[in-house]
């Protein structure tokens, strides 16, 4: 089963776990993003996600297909990515796979938050405390480096 989300309430935690669990797997393997309040010194107030989500959920079940063929072994995923804002402590991505064993379910969830954060158009901008922003490139982010699209 594959569960894909991109929701602009909070992220249930649990729901990721359950959209995995089956009675063949004897693990499940998750990913939670949470907000952080610094980065670089700067105190975070909040972030803010924004999505192209009919390209962010296609490209989020592109990745479902890759794992499936690295890791044939992983049964259920589930990716849950937030927009709008999140608050510092709560989670922006949830990410879950499970198999049989927990060496394919954690190299699937590793895999997933990379694929993620390089081909997904999912945008996140930084608010500080002090009042100002700033929208952040992903040092991984595929399209960042052809000028295409800055993200």
């Amino acid at each position: 089963m594959i569960d894909l989300k991109i929701e602009n309430s909070e992220l249930d935690v649990c729901s990721a776990i359950k959209a995995v669990n089956t009675p063949q797997c004897g693990a499940i393997s998750i990913f939670i993003g949470i907000t952080r309040e610094n980065f670089n010194g700067n105190k975070i107030k909040t972030l803010f996600y924004e999505a192209y989500e009919s390209m962010a959920l296609n490209e989020m079940e592109s990745i479902t297909i890759l794992v499936r063929q690295k890791w044939p072994e992983v049964v259920n995923i589930a990716i849950h990515h937030r927009i709008g804002e999140v608050k510092v402590g709560e989670p922006g991505v949830v990410i879950a796979a499970s198999s049989p064993h927990r060496k394919h379910a954690q190299e699937a969830v590793s895999f997933i938050l990379d694929r993620l954060k390089t081909t997904v158009p999912i945008f996140k901008k930084e608010l500080f405390e002090d009042g100002s922003g700033e929208w952040k490139a992903n040092v991984e982010c595929s399209w960042k480096n052809n000028n295409k699209l800055n993200c």
